[in-house]
C-alpha cells in the first residue's frame, strides 16, 4: 500500500512538474523577456484589463472568473481572487464603464462595479441568454468595440456543417443586451478579434476546419470591411479552397478571402493591436496573436505567440514573438490570449499550465 500511495504521488508530482510553466524553454527576438506575471490562473482564457488595473482572467473548463493585481507594481500578481464560479466555459471577460461582462456559451453576465468589490463580488446578471446552448464552439471571446457595442461570436456547432445564418458568424448588441444583430457570417469558429486602432476596422482570427490533412485548411486572419461581409465557411476555406462536401456548386470568389493565412490547425485564438512604446518601433500596429497550437495534426504546429507586422492592411512579416511551448512533440504550454499593458509590456495566458506570463522589451 505504501508503494502504491508513493507510485500516486510521485505520478501526481510528474503531472504537475510537466503542467507547470517552463520559461527557460521558450525563445524570443533579442532584448525580449518574459515572466510569470501569476501561476495561479487555471484554463486561464481571456483577459480583460480593468479601469484601476485589474487583470481579468476567463477560464475554460475550470468554471471560474479571476481577478489578479500587482499591488507593488512589480510586474508580478500578488493577489489572485476568484471573482465568479460554477459557470459553464466563461471564457470571454470584456470591461466597460466599471462593469465586467463575462460569456457563459448560452449566455452574457456582468458583475457591477466590479473593481470596488473584488473581496466581495456580486452576483453575477444575465444580460442575454439567447445565445445557442450547443457548448461545440459554444465557448465566447468577447469585447466591446469603438462603437460601445459587445461582440459576441457564434460559432459553429460542428467540426463541418451548414446551419445558415444562425451559426458561424459575428453578432453585436448593447451593452443591456438589446439590439442584438449579425455582424458577420461564415466565420467558423473565432475566438479572437481587435480594432484598428487607425481605421477603426474589425479584424479577427478564425480556426479552420479539421479533418483535410495535415496542411488543409489555414488558420486565417480577417478584416471585416462592412456589416454583412461572408467568409466563406462552410463552403470555402482559406479564401481559395472549396469545401469536398458543402462546396459543391459554390465559388470561393464569392466570399471575403483572409487577409493572411496563419497555417493549418495552429488554433489561433486572442489577438490584439500593439500601440504601446516600450517594444521597438517596427511593433507599433502590429497584431500580436496567441496560438494555441493543433490537436489533431501528426507533427504539431502552432504552440506559439506570433507578431504580424502590416503596411496598411497588407501584412509585411509574420514572425514568432514567443516559441517553445512544445519540444519533441510534447507541449507544457499552450497561448490562449494576448493583452498589452498601458506600461507597453504584453500579458500572455496559458490554459494547460494555469498561468499568465509578461513580456517585456529592454534595449539590448
Amino acid at each position: 500500500m505504501r508503494k502504491l500511495i508513493l507510485g500516486l504521488l510521485g505520478l501526481l508530482m510528474a503531472q504537475a512538474a510537466m503542467a507547470a510553466p517552463q520559461l527557460d524553454k521558450l525563445t524570443m527576438p533579442k532584448g525580449f523577456h518574459v515572466a510569470v506575471y501569476s501561476d495561479q490562473v487555471p484554463n486561464a482564457r481571456e483577459i480583460a484589463l480593468g479601469a484601476k488595473g485589474t487583470v481579468f482572467v476567463g477560464s475554460n473548463s475550470a468554471g471560474k472568473v479571476y481577478a489578479l493585481t500587482d499591488t507593488r507594481g512589480d510586474g508580478h500578481a500578488d493577489k489572485v481572487r476568484v471573482i465568479a464560479s460554477g459557470l459553464q466555459l466563461p471564457v470571454g471577460v470584456a470591461f466597460k464603464d466599471g462593469n465586467l461582462y463575462v460569456s457563459a456559451v448560452s449566455k452574457i453576465l456582468v458583475l457591477r462595479d466590479i473593481e470596488n468589490h473584488l473581496d466581495t463580488p456580486p452576483t453575477p446578471e444575465v444580460v442575454n441568454d439567447k445565445f445557442p446552448t450547443e457548448t461545440h464552439h459554444g465557448w465566447k471571446f468577447i469585447a466591446f468595440g469603438p462603437d460601445g457595442k459587445l461582440y459576441v461570436p457564434v460559432g459553429a456547432p460542428c467540426n463541418i456543417c451548414d446551419k445558415g445564418k444562425d451559426y458561424a458568424k459575428i453578432t453585436r448588441m448593447n451593452a443591456d443586451g438589446s439590439g442584438l444583430e449579425d455582424v458577420a457570417y461564415g466565420v467558423r469558429n473565432t475566438v479572437g478579434f481587435d480594432w484598428q486602432p487607425t481605421t477603426k476596422q474589425l479584424w479577427f482570427t478564425d480556426n479552420g476546419r479539421d479533418l483535410m490533412g495535415d496542411d488543409m485548411p489555414s488558420d486565417e486572419l480577417n478584416r471585416l470591411s462592412h456589416v454583412g461581409e461572408h467568409f466563406g465557411y462552410p463552403y470555402c476555406h482559406q479564401g481559395d479552397t472549396l469545401d469536398p462536401e458543402f462546396g459543391q456548386g459554390k465559388n470561393c470568389k464569392d466570399y471575403t478571402p483572409p487577409v493572411y493565412k496563419l497555417g493549418a490547425h495552429v488554433a489561433s485564438l486572442g489577438m490584439r493591436f500593439y500601440e504601446g512604446a516600450q517594444f521597438p518601433a517596427s511593433y507599433k500596429g502590429a497584431i500580436i496573436i496567441a496560438e494555441h497550437g493543433s490537436w489533431n495534426r501528426s507533427k504539431k504546429s502552432g504552440y506559439r505567440v506570433m507578431a504580424v507586422h502590416l503596411n496598411g492592411d497588407k501584412v509585411t512579416a509574420y514572425e514568432p514573438l514567443l516559441d517553445g511551448f512544445q519540444q519533441d512533440e510534447r507541449a507544457w504550454g499552450r497561448p490562449a490570449d494576448v493583452q498589452p499593458l498601458p506600461d507597453g509590456s504584453v500579458l500572455v495566458s496559458d490554459d494547460l499550465a494555469g498561468a499568465v506570463y509578461r513580456v517585456t522589451y529592454e534595449k539590448p
